[in-house]
């Protein structure tokens, strides 16, 4: 069982920075592969980010390629999304989700999802 819980979010200029942290618990944390979706309003759920349970292996959507990084930090439980060079398409709710490996968080076979995080961008 994994607990997730977002937080980060808020409002930011066009060219800004934010930085979503997830903190997680629960006693499979170390090996779980984690990741970040976004939904914006009318839109499907859409991949963002995973990174495996040691954190060696990393993928990222290619909407965010250059401009999004992911870490995680096992010591203190938690993953964090960095987002630099922000657009107002990167605008939408950012969930924080695990599952048992990176390819399984890049395909959505999530078993645990955070409550979700709201982040927007203005021009």
């Amino acid at each position: 069982q994994v607990q997730l819980e977002e937080s980060g979010g808020g409002l930011a200029q066009a060219g800004g920075s934010l930085r979503l942290s997830c903190a997680a618990s629960g006693r499979t944390f170390s090996t779980s592969a984690l990741g970040w979706f976004r939904q914006a309003p009318g839109k499907e759920r859409e991949f963002v980010a995973a990174i495996s349970g040691n954190g060696g292996t990393t993928k990222l959507a290619d909407s965010v390629k250059g401009r999004f990084t992911i870490s995680r930090d096992n010591a203190e439980n938690t993953v964090l999304l960095q987002m630099n060079s922000l657009k107002p398409e990167d605008t939408a709710v950012y969930y924080c989700a695990a599952a048992a490996a990176t390819a399984l968080v890049q395909n959505g076979r999530i078993n645990y999802w955070g409550q979700g995080t709201q982040v927007t961008v203005s021009s």
